[in-house]
C-alpha cells in the first residue's frame, strides 16, 4: 500500500470531505425543516391538500435519488430551472430527504398521547401553543432515533451527487484513483471518511436524545 499519494491528494480529499459534509448538513436541515412542515400540512390541512402532499411523499419515496437528480439536472433547462451542480445536488438532496422526514414526524405526532392535546384544548390553549408546547417537544422524542437514522442514510446519499460532477469526497476519490491507479488506498480512504462522519452522527444522536429525556423528566 503506497500512503505517499495522501501527501500530493489529501488537501484535494479533505476538500471533497468539507464539501461532502456541507451537503449533507445542508440536505438534512432544510429537509428536516421541510419534512415537518409537510407533516404538520398533512395533520391540520384539508383534504386537497393533504392528497397532494401524500402523493408528492409516494412519488419521492418510490422514485430513485439518482432519477430525480437527473430530473432536477438535467430535465430542469426544459421548464426554466438552470442549476449548476452544486445548487441542484443540494435541492435534490432537500427533496429526497424531506418525504421521509415528513412521515418520520407524522408517526412521532400520532404517538402523542390525545389526552394531552384534549387537557390543553380544554383550558383553552392556542393551537400554535398546542403544537409548540407539546406536539414538537413530545413528538420529538419519539423521532430522535429515525431522525438521526435516516440522517446518516444521507451521508451515504451524498456519494450520488459526484454523477452530476459535485465535487465532494466521492468524486475526488474517483479523480484520484483515475490519476493514480492506486483504487486500494483511495476506496479505504473513502471508507474512513464515511465512518467518521457516520459515527460523530451516532454519538451526537445519543447525546441529544439523552438530553431532551432529562429536560423532559424535569419539566414533568
Amino acid at each position: 500500500m503506497e500512503w505517499s499519494i495522501f501527501q500530493q491528494y489529501g488537501p484535494m480529499l479533505l476538500r471533497g470531505f468539507q464539501i461532502t459534509v456541507f451537503c449533507w448538513l445542508f440536505g438534512t436541515i432544510f429537509g428536516m425543516i421541510l419534512g415537518l412542515l409537510i407533516a404538520l400540512a398533512q395533520r391540520y390541512g384539508v383534504k386537497p391538500v393533504r392528497w397532494l402532499l401524500q402523493a408528492y411523499i409516494e412519488i419521492i419515496r418510490g422514485t430513485p435519488f439518482l432519477v430525480q437528480l437527473f430530473v432536477l439536472y438535467y430535465g430542469g433547462p426544459l421548464i426554466g430551472l438552470r442549476l449548476d451542480a452544486l445548487p441542484a445536488g443540494l435541492l435534490g438532496l432537500t427533496i429526497y430527504g424531506s418525504p421521509y422526514f415528513a412521515e418520520i414526524f407524522r408517526s412521532a405526532f400520532r404517538a402523542v398521547p390525545h389526552g394531552q392535546i384534549e387537557a390543553a384544548r380544554a383550558i383553552g390553549m392556542a393551537e400554535v401553543s398546542i403544537i409548540r408546547r407539546i406536539l414538537l417537544p413530545l413528538g420529538l422524542v419519539s423521532a430522535l432515533p429515525a431522525l438521526v437514522n435516516f440522517s446518516i442514510i444521507l451521508t451515504k446519499e451524498t456519494v450520488i451527487l459526484s454523477i452530476i460532477t459535485v465535487p465532494e469526497l466521492m468524486y475526488q476519490v474517483q479523480r484520484m484513483s483515475t490519476e493514480t491507479f492506486r483504487y486500494l488506498e483511495a476506496n479505504l480512504v473513502l471508507a474512513l471518511f464515511f465512518w467518521a462522519l457516520v459515527e460523530l452522527i451516532s454519538r451526537v444522536g445519543r447525546r441529544l436524545e439523552i438530553r431532551i429525556t432529562k429536560h423532559l423528566i424535569e419539566r414533568t
